[in-house]
């Protein structure tokens, strides 16, 4: 069981015209990528056609949607900031699952202006637990990111963000692990 990957699903937050999300979402994959412990699903809400009304019944896009987070064992979401809080889009994406995220790490790569998306990330904080998912501590996240990566993707200072990344991971793994293990001896429930 301890030697089994962690299904980690990366979900670019935005849909927005002209976002910096997959340049941002494609560097994290990257340093996710060569880490035995690790089997990501990279999910962009850009490409999952999220209705402007939540259905009852969930089908097609939609159920092969939930279908990928709950086939998850841990989450990061790639999240700009947008008006002092996260985009409509990702609130969308979080409230067409339910129990896909139960007992279930959360992590976040941040980005916007002056507050490098941490009020987004606060905001979803708040969120996530009523979802019975935990949110790590520790997030990656960029200040006015729009100057600081290259024409190749790339962050032209990698170190910082690099290390944040490592240490969110080694967060992630180690929750992955100890809440996947719980949840195969106990099923998680909401009530008794």
């Amino acid at each position: 069981m301890h030697d089994t990957p962690i299904r980690l699903a990366i979900i670019v937050g935005s849909n927005r015209e002209g976002r910096l999300a997959p340049t941002i979402g494609k560097w994290f994959l990257n340093q996710v990528k060569g880490r035995q412990e690790f089997e990501v699903d990279y999910i962009d809400l850009a490409d999952i056609s999220l209705p402007a009304i939540l259905p009852v019944e969930l089908d097609g896009d939609l159920k092969a949607y939930t279908a990928r987070l709950d086939a998850a064992d841990a989450f990061v979401m790639v999240v700009p900031e947008y008006n002092h809080s996260y985009p409509a889009s990702l609130k969308q994406a979080i409230d067409l699952g339910y129990e896909e995220w139960r007992a279930k790490p959360v992590g976040f790569v941040a980005y916007g202006g002056f507050a490098a998306g941490v009020r987004a990330v606060e905001h979803l904080r708040g969120i996530m637990p009523e979802l019975h998912a935990v949110t790590l501590r520790d997030t990656v996240s960029f200040q006015n990111p729009w100057d600081q990566f290259d024409e190749d993707g790339q962050p032209r200072n990698p170190t910082g963000c690099a290390a944040a990344a490592n240490t969110m991971l080694h967060q992630l793994k180690w929750w992955a692990k100890a809440l996947r293990t719980a949840r195969n001896a106990v099923p998680y429930t909401v009530s008794e």
